[in-house]
């Protein structure tokens, strides 16, 4: 099995993992599973970090290197996969949930979201 975390399911699964529900903990520290993160979210952190953001407050250089030490697998952003975004209804504005959608539709990984909105994506996405 193997999912794609949206942003904030990656940053609750690094500092705040009590927020994630506990099958959804299990899934994530299961070895079977493989965990995926994108580029599009430490761009993501990157921008909200240095806006000041007071719910982004880890530099996006530890996010990535906290998920990376913990095995959890980096997904880069493609031409392909940015071109896909046009081939979504326009559910939601947020470009990088959109993408992050989109990555998730080419690959074939499962997207976990807490966001209702993101989580009305047709195709493989999953609100936890």
């Amino acid at each position: 099995m193997s999912c794609l975390l949206d942003t904030h399911i990656l940053l609750w699964a690094l500092y705040d993992p009590d927020r994630l529900g506990a099958a959804t903990r299990a899934r994530l520290q299961d070895p079977a599973t493989a965990v995926w993160f994108s580029a599009a979210s430490i761009w993501e952190v990157a921008i909200k970090f240095g806006l000041g953001r007071p719910d982004f407050t880890a530099s996006p250089f530890e996010v990535r290197a906290e998920a990376l030490a913990i095995g959890f697998r980096e997904l880069a952003v493609d031409g392909l996969q940015a071109a896909q975004v046009t081939a979504l209804p326009h559910l939601h504005a947020d470009p990088f949930d959109r993408l992050l959608v989109a990555q998730a539709a080419a690959t074939g990984l499962t997207l976990l979201t807490h966001n209702p909105q993101v989580a009305a994506y047709p195709g493989p996405v999953e609100q936890v």
